[in-house]
């Protein structure tokens, strides 16, 4: 369905840190951009709440890129909307390279195709930066959820004579993971009503304490409540087993052939920002995703780092736009701008 990956192992880590810290070193890159970096301050925005993985994400760039990129870097959260007062924000912004967006991908590749008035062009209103991270989607239950039910299958079919809680709940409406779960029990037979969110967080909190039965969104959201069994993983969206749920079967081990699914964080800036503040800012999320403590504190929740070039994430987006408007188009689905 989208773009798949390979995970990071740690001698790849170690071989990226090196090369990272070669090319650093050959070029002179973190003193030069100190040394001539006329930028004194430059902000993130993100339309994710504090305390959020997006947030978790977005705080260890800024902290990582600065004084690199520019003197002061600080992140405001700009919720609503389902991330679009933030990307309207940027899109509004001088094109000076002081204003970065840290989005997930939803709201740049699948907006378009279920707002029937979206504020912004994800292709040209904003110039691509570099991905930051990518992650599997994972499909996680509750105490709502008999402790007996352990696959996809064995879900649905205690959906089916449960009717009444047959329900799963996202971050937002319109999104990849409100999509992921509906595929599903359409494959299945289903009907299965979708509760939105304001965030991944609310939706959890209200799953473990049997509000709804199931959540679908990033692996790395279950994590801190997995340990002591407050919710358990059904299916995760890679091609692979997630290597942070690696007893958990893929949707596709499960019968769900289509749900292939490899989410992602990325940076922009608003269109006709020149293009040396994009190299430049390029570069410092470079330097970042190779440090060992971002790395470190990304993989904690089940982020993959993964940087790439402006024109690799032009490419990434566009091809995700492709795949994703025939799948948003056979659901019929519109969601209130």
């Amino acid at each position: 369905m989208t773009m798949q990956h390979t995970p990071h192992n740690y001698s790849r880590r170690q071989m990226l840190q090196a090369s990272a810290a070669a090319v650093a070193a050959g070029s002179g890159f973190p003193a030069a951009m100190a040394q001539g970096n006329e930028m004194n301050m430059a902000k993130i925005i993100l339309g994710s709440p504090a305390g959020t993985l997006m947030d978790l994400f977005s705080r260890r760039i800024a902290d990582a890129i600065q004084p690199a990129y520019a003197r002061n870097i600080i992140v405001e959260n700009r919720n609503g909307a389902g991330g679009q007062i933030a990307i309207s924000a940027v899109k509004a912004a001088p094109a000076d390279g002081t204003t970065i967006l840290a989005t997930p991908s939803p709201m740049m590749y699948l907006y378009p195709y279920t707002y029937k008035k979206l504020p912004y062009d994800p292709v040209n209103d904003f110039t691509p930066v570099s991905l930051g991270a990518v992650f599997d989607v994972g499909f996680a239950v509750g105490p709502m959820v008999p402790a007996s039910v352990k696959t996809m299958p064995e879900f649905f079919t205690w959906c089916k004579a449960n009717p009444g809680a047959a329900n799963f709940g996202s971050p937002a409406a319109a999104s990849t993971l409100h999509f992921v779960g509906s595929m599903a029990a359409r494959a299945a037979g289903v009907d299965l009503t979708h509760v939105a969110f304001r965030g991944t967080t609310p939706a959890i909190l209200d799953m473990i304490g049997g509000q709804i039965a199931a959540v679908c969104a990033p692996v790395g959201d279950f994590l801190p409540f997995l340990a002591d069994g407050k919710c358990r993983i059904l299916a995760t969206t890679g091609a692979k087993r997630s290597r942070f749920a690696p007893n958990v079967a893929t949707f596709q081990e499960q019968g769900y052939k289509d749900i292939v699914l490899n989410d992602w964080f990325a940076f922009f800036v608003a269109a006709k920002t020149p293009p040396a503040h994009v190299q430049r800012l390029n570069a410092a999320i470079k330097s970042a995703l190779a440090t060992p403590a971002v790395i470190k504190a990304l993989e904690d929740r089940g982020l993959e780092p993964r940087w790439s070039t402006s024109a690799d994430m032009a490419a990434r987006l566009k091809s995700n736009m492709a795949q994703w408007a025939p799948i948003a188009k056979s659901f019929n689905f519109s969601a209130d701008s």
